[in-house]
């Protein structure tokens, strides 16, 4: 009876051999890719928060249990990372004896010349007139670029082996081996990369990259702690958006201010017209245009005669017509009473259209572009429950105030820019304008340039393993009538192909027809593929 001590080795040696075999690794690769399609067809917090808290309210019993597996973080969940790394070991297991064998294939000599060649799938023959030297050399000329291998055999004939196609096997090995790489990149990114999302407004505001804090959303490689971020400054001037008639942006142009390296102590700016999927790269980051709104602006004039102004963005609904939804709040001045201030802060809220169109005394907007603005607003006073410890977005208030009756909603007027309304206490908040915002989003990747290395060596490396063809060929040469007699020679053929690809028939037959093109063909001396190509005809 087996020791436990071997049973237990001999359980791991067939776990790593299953492991490592080609056939496990190619498993583990559609389950990489059925794994990723959760990915591509739920909402992922990573990306669009927004999108998946709509899902849990389109489906409220479904979501709760997409969640717990991890379907909205697939790429970061637990199971996505097991198929990845038994996938990166099974490769690794894989071409590590590959690339072995290989070796010894690139060291080894072609076989010798079989004793029958009229067995090979491909052969032809010929009496030629010329002597052994002579077609010896000719073959030499012919197969220039051949690895090839020379015998005298027993019987006084001579035979040259040889081979050509090795490249086949290392454009396979190149392309799994930067197929292992572009996991190691990606995985190398998701380490030490970081991304985050910024909103700033384009009337020359700027961004610096000195801090996680300067970010509104911000998500860090495993590596990465954000306090080394790659310092540069951007300084966003204007923004414009072309139009076609039916509402569809043409194009998106950023005209931009940044700074980076030396220039942050020379306080030197570089113009840069960032466009989409036209990023600004500089200090090791990549700056893109992810996105676009409105903002406008309302100055609250209290009843002392303080005051104060609020630009703050509002969120697009609509896409097509750019209709946004936001909340701009105020805390009412000189009050150093809590409770007081509590209960008489304002918060300006509703919807905005660039272009407005009129639905009854509904609002609506009937293209993006900024032609006919109005705010369609709700004017709030009381508890916004801004000290409450609680989060809550920018772009709304807190709905649980409203419901308990510490925010109530005082005043609602469509405003256009210029005109105000007034509350009951005298205070009036006037509609000054808007102003567009742009999204940036800051990327650092330092793998990137490895990851694009390691995607062109697939395309060459598979290009390779199925352009090249490993084939053999083999030389007989024999003087006729065993003695050489009037110096001519019988020379023989044979080739096989190693792999199954059509065109080796055709070149095999050019390559017979070279060096026996001095010679008279017997008639059974006609290759096999000759024989198929007229049973076919």
């Amino acid at each position: 009876m087996p020791s436990p001590v071997k049973t237990a080795v001999a359980f791991l040696r067939n776990t790593w051999r299953g492991l490592t075999s080609m056939r496990t690794a190619l498993v583990l690769l559609f389950l990489l890719a059925l794994a990723a399609l959760p990915g591509a067809l739920i909402p992922q917090r990573s990306l669009n928060q927004r999108e998946v808290d709509r899902y849990f309210a389109d489906y409220p019993t479904l979501a709760p249990w997409l969640d717990e597996i991890g379907a909205f973080e697939v790429f970061s969940s637990v199971w996505f990372a097991s198929i990845y790394v038994l996938l990166f070991i099974s490769l690794v297991g894989c071409l590590l004896p590959r690339c072995f064998e290989y070796y010894k294939q690139l060291r080894g000599r072609p076989v010798r010349t079989p004793r029958n060649l009229a067995r090979m799938p491909h052969h032809d023959k010929s009496t030629v007139d010329a002597s052994m030297d002579e077609v010896m050399t000719a073959a030499r000329k012919r197969l220039r670029g051949w690895r090839t291998e020379e015998h005298e055999e027993e019987d006084g004939s001579r035979s040259i082996s040889a081979e050509r196609g090795y490249l086949r096997e290392a454009g396979n090995l190149v392309f799994h081996f930067a197929l292992v790489g572009l996991l190691v990149g990606v995985a190398g990114g998701k380490l030490y990369g970081y991304e985050g999302q910024v909103i700033v407004m384009a009337d020359g505001s700027e961004f610096c990259n000195s801090g996680t804090y300067n970010y509104d959303s911000f998500r860090a490689g495993l590596t990465v702690d954000g306090t080394k971020l790659s310092p540069f400054c951007v300084r966003v001037n204007d923004f414009g958006v072309e139009y076609l008639h039916t509402g569809q942006a043409q194009s998106y142009k950023a005209n931009l201010e940044y700074q980076s390296g030396e220039d942050l102590e020379t306080g030197t700016w570089k113009p840069y017209l960032l466009e989409v999927n036209h990023p600004l790269r500089t200090a090791g980051d990549r700056v893109y245009l992810s996105g676009n709104g409105y903002a406008p602006q309302f100055t609250v004039t209290f009843p002392g005669g303080e005051k104060r102004t609020g630009l703050v963005q509002w969120q697009p609904v609509d896409i097509t017509t750019m209709l946004s939804q936001g909340a701009t709040k105020f805390d009412p001045p000189g009050v150093t009473d809590e409770a007081q201030r509590r209960q008489n802060q304002l918060a300006v809220t509703g919807l905005f259209a660039p272009t407005a169109s009129f639905d009854g005394a509904l609002v609506t907007s009937r293209f993006p572009d900024n032609l006919d603005p109005v705010a369609a607003v709700d004017v709030m006073r009381g508890d916004l429950g801004l000290d409450s410890g609680r989060g809550q977005s920018i772009f709304g208030v807190d709905q649980s105030m409203v419901e308990q009756g510490r925010l109530n909603r005082v005043a609602r007027q469509n405003l256009r820019p210029g005109e105000e309304l007034r509350l009951d206490d005298g205070t009036t908040i006037h509609f000054d304008g808007v102003q567009r915002w742009v999204n940036l989003q800051i990327s650092h990747d330092p793998f990137q340039p490895w990851v694009l290395g390691f995607a062109i060596a697939v395309i060459f490396g598979i290009g390779a393993s199925l352009s090249i063809k490993r084939r053999r060929i083999w030389v007989r040469v024999h003087p006729r009538g065993g003695d050489g007699e009037g110096g001519r020679s019988v020379v023989e053929v044979g080739g096989l192909a190693r792999t199954d690809q059509a065109g080796y028939g055709e070149e095999f037959t050019r390559l017979a027809a070279d060096l026996l093109a001095t010679g008279e063909r017997s008639p059974e001396s006609r290759t096999r593929a000759e024989t198929v190509r007229e049973k076919e005809h």
